[in-house]
């Protein structure tokens, strides 16, 4: 059989993949994947997929976006509040595997979900009403862009915290170039490159979530902010920090990573990808040993381009961040790991991605610029 057939082929069964998964969502909707209500004076944005950990597609942040931005104008909406439905997650990341589906076969919402997701990350990072994201559960990727640039990011013991992209052939997208490089030394870095998981109060210790509330607290901390006569930041903040006072569960156990953050900061300063990985090589530590074997599954020029991305967005405005990201996640599409990552971890799930260039050492510096090149008139914009 020729390779033209082939790709013929391969294609064709993408599309027909593709159009089952559409297929699927709009069946689906029996149950609103969205629920906008009005409790009092606050706006509240319910994630409603509990079944697949509230994980976010484009026909929710279309649903999303306006509303938050009609609450923001309204006179009679103080506050904004989003959560997850099911108690298992807020939100455990984006519709990856639709998106792969439509990369592969050239498809609009490849470009389209990356787009709209940054621009509603963009909307809430400059929301001028109190947003409050109520992060009980499973916040991963997507999830982590829906939360951590608003005012407030409310973690209880349930909550996990993870950002592992660069084993799917991605990287930490939906901000993280912004927000990743801001955390305390290279704990930001760290956490980007290995996909480490933040659990319960750590998430509020890493400076990820600006509270902990126990979630059996939750409904009534959801009371006490509807009976705020006056919603202002000071108040709102008043009654976080009173019922994270109340919140004393795990408060005796110390930070997960606090014996290692000095570590980290010495093993993962280092003016290159490769640097990182001769100072893991070298040190001999039990940490620094499994961090190395941490890094070696990951994609190699998912590495490079994360490390860049956080050196970059460091000093950058979120807006010029997300228009940096945007032209990272183009460039994910046009190469050959995030499908290859996906195969591997999500559909397969034989943990066996094989990577191409398959070593740091292969992937040039033309190649990590030209994932960060102007995409001209298909740039992101605001």
């Amino acid at each position: 059989m020729s390779l033209t057939v082939l790709t013929s082929t391969h294609r064709l069964r993408s599309l027909c993949r593709l159009r089952r998964i559409q297929g699927h969502m709009m069946s689906s909707h029996m149950e609103p994947e969205i629920l906008l209500e009005k409790t009092g004076r606050i706006g509240v944005i319910t994630l409603n997929r509990p079944k697949v950990l509230n994980a976010l597609n484009l026909a929710m942040i279309r649903q999303i976006y306006p509303q938050l931005k009609k609450w923001e104008n309204d006179n009679e909406t103080d506050i904004i509040i989003i959560k997850g439905a099911g108690g298992k997650a807020f939100c455990a990341g984006g519709d990856i595997r639709a998106v792969t589906e439509a990369g592969k076969v050239g498809g609009s919402l490849a470009q389209d979900f990356f787009r709209e997701e940054y621009i509603l990350n963009n909307a809430i990072g400059t929301c001028r009403k109190p947003y409050i994201a109520l992060i009980n559960g499973i916040t991963m990727g997507g999830g982590v862009g829906l939360s951590v640039h608003g005012r407030f990011r409310v973690a209880t013991e349930k909550t996990m915290f993870a950002m592992p992209e660069t084993a799917i052939g991605l990287f930490p997208d939906v901000g993280g170039g912004y927000f990743l490089p801001r955390l305390r030394g290279r704990l930001g870095l760290f956490l980007a490159l290995t996909g480490f998981r933040l659990k319960g109060r750590d998430v509020q210790r890493a400076g990820v979530a600006t509270h902990f509330v126990e979630s059996k607290k939750i409904p009534d901390l959801e009371e006490e902010l509807v009976a705020l006569k006056s919603p202002s930041v000071d108040n709102i903040s008043r009654v976080l920090d009173l019922y994270q006072n109340q919140s004393s569960l795990d408060s005796e156990k110390p930070f997960v990573l606090d014996k290692q953050l000095s570590d980290i900061d010495r093993l993962f300063s280092s003016s290159s990808m490769e640097g990182i990985m001769q100072n893991l090589e070298a040190d001999g530590t039990e940490f620094a040993k499994k961090q190395a074997e941490i890094l070696a599954k990951m994609s190699p020029t998912s590495l490079k381009i994360t490390y860049r991305q956080l050196q970059t967005g460091a000093s950058l405005s979120l807006q010029d961040v997300l228009v940096m990201e945007y032209r990272l996640s183009q460039a994910c599409m046009r190469g050959c790991d995030f499908y290859e990552g996906v195969r591997a971890v999500l559909i397969d799930r034989d943990q066996n991605p094989r990577w191409n260039p398959s070593t740091l050492g292969e992937v040039s510096d033309e190649s990590v610029d030209q994932c960060f090149s102007s995409l001209g008139e298909k740039d992101l914009t605001f």
